[in-house]
Parts: C-alpha cells; sequence; structure tokens
C-alpha cells in the first residue's frame, strides 16, 4: 500500500494529524499528558524488575492504560479512519491497475552497512530553497521541521576541494540540482519516502540507508558530499 502512497500525501496525513494532537491537549484534553506520563511510569516501574508479581500487575496496567489513551485521541482515531480509507481506495486502484515488477539495474550504488548570510536558515516550517540568482557558497548545514527544500548548485562556484551539504528534516521533500561537471557523493537515511538519484530510483525507502557516489567522486574535483537525514519524504537530485 505504501508504494502506492505519494510522500505528498503521507506528509499531509501527518501534519493534520500533528495539529489535531496539538489543539487536542490544548483545548480539549489538558489530561491527556498527564496520563501518558502515569502509564508510562507504571510501564517503566514494572519493567525494571519484571518477575515480581506486583510489578508485572503495574507493567500490564500501564501498558493497557497507555494503549488506550493513545486509541482515545482525536489525531490516532484521524490517522486510522484514513489509513482504512487509503487502504480501501488502494485496494479498488490495484484491481485496475496491478502494480508490475521490474527489475532495478543500480550503477555505482552501495547499501552503507558500512560573518556572512547562509544560504538556506534554520526554518521549522514552509518551504525554502536557495537563491534564484548567482550566490556565494557556503557549506550547508540545518535542521528543519514541516516542508520543501530545494538546493540549486548551478547557480554558485563550488569550492575547490569538496563542499558540504547536510540537512536533517522531519516531513518534507529534498530537491537538490547539481551541474554535470560535479561529482557527488551521497548518504541519505529516510524512515518514509523515496530515492531518485539521477539514474538511480528507489520506490519505496523504509526505515533504510541509500548510498551512492559518482565514478570519479575521488580523484576529480569539484565535488560534493550529501548528508540528508528525514523522516518521511522523497530526495530528488538532477543534473542541470
Amino acid at each position: 500500500m505504501l508504494k502506492r502512497l505519494s510522500t505528498d500525501t503521507i506528509n499531509t496525513l501527518l501534519i493534520i494529524g500533528v495539529i489535531l494532537l496539538i489543539v487536542e491537549i490544548a483545548f480539549f484534553n489538558g489530561g491527556l499528558i498527564f496520563s501518558v506520563l502515569f502509564s508510562s511510569f507504571l510501564i517503566y516501574l514494572g519493567w525494571k524488575k519484571y518477575p515480581v508479581l506486583w510489578r508485572k500487575i503495574c507493567f500490564w496496567i500501564g501498558v493497557i492504560s497507555l494503549v488506550l489513551t493513545v486509541l482515545s485521541m482525536i489525531a490516532v482515531r484521524f490517522l486510522i479512519i484514513a489509513a482504512i480509507i487509503l487502504f480501501i481506495r488502494n485496494y479498488f486502484k490495484s484491481r485496475k491497475d496491478p502494480i508490475q515488477i521490474k527489475p532495478e539495474i543500480i550503477d555505482y550504488y552501495e547499501e552503507v552497512p558500512n560573518q556572512q548570510e547562509p544560504v538556506l536558515r534554520q526554518k521549522f516550517f514552509g518551504d525554502q530553497s536557495t537563491p534564484d540568482h548567482s550566490y556565494q557558497w557556503q557549506d550547508i548545514n540545518i535542521h528543519g521541521g514541516f516542508g520543501d527544500r530545494v538546493i540549486d548548485l548551478s547557480q554558485t562556484v563550488l569550492p575547490h576541494d569538496e563542499a558540504v551539504i547536510s540537512i536533517r528534516h522531519l516531513v518534507g521533500n529534498l530537491i537538490i540540482y547539481v551541474p554535470y561537471e560535479v561529482d557527488v557523493s551521497i548518504h541519505h537515511s529516510a524512515v518514509i519516502g523515496r530515492a531518485n538519484i539521477f539514474q538511480y530510483q528507489k520506490s519505496q525507502v523504509l526505515n533504510q540507508i541509500v548510498s551512492y557516489r559518482t565514478p570519479d567522486y575521488d580523484t576529480k574535483k569539484p565535488r560534493v558530499k550529501i548528508i540528508t537525514s528525514l523522516l518521511s519524504g522523497d530526495i530528488e537530485v538532477k543534473r542541470v
């Protein structure tokens, strides 16, 4: 089902869920936090010395109380109903348009076990992009919350050694435009999302790490190292 859902749809549902949770806590159910904390305390108390009978009782009372508290949240009910509706919709859609499975051919791909104005600012809400005119390059190291981030490297002159882009983001898509003459190393992790890196495409990234490196990255310059981390969102790296 997740393969058929666009990341924008998932992100929209998550944002609505967070907003409903904040509204519920602020205006309708102020005791919710206390209930969650009390249930968590009982679970911790029981788990610490679980073999003792009274601690087992505390643990399971805490678990049941926490589950009931979570299920009573408006945000959780909304997400459950939305998931059911999406599941039914995608089920009937799959009957008409079945998924075609094709082998992937991956080049240069490796799973990893193994006082100036900043180009981008720390911004929790909203989209953000590099300037649409020429700008002086500075390494990017930012945290984000909700919204898309667009970085265009064709509008700047990269340093002779190595440029670094490091982005840690919650919900939103990352789009990076890289000139043809620049070699790239990418280290991307996501809980939910998709990856589209030049000719390599991964239609489903679920709590995974994706690494990609152009063949001449170690020997040629200029080059850029991209390190990204997303809770939910797509990463797209294109040549311009």
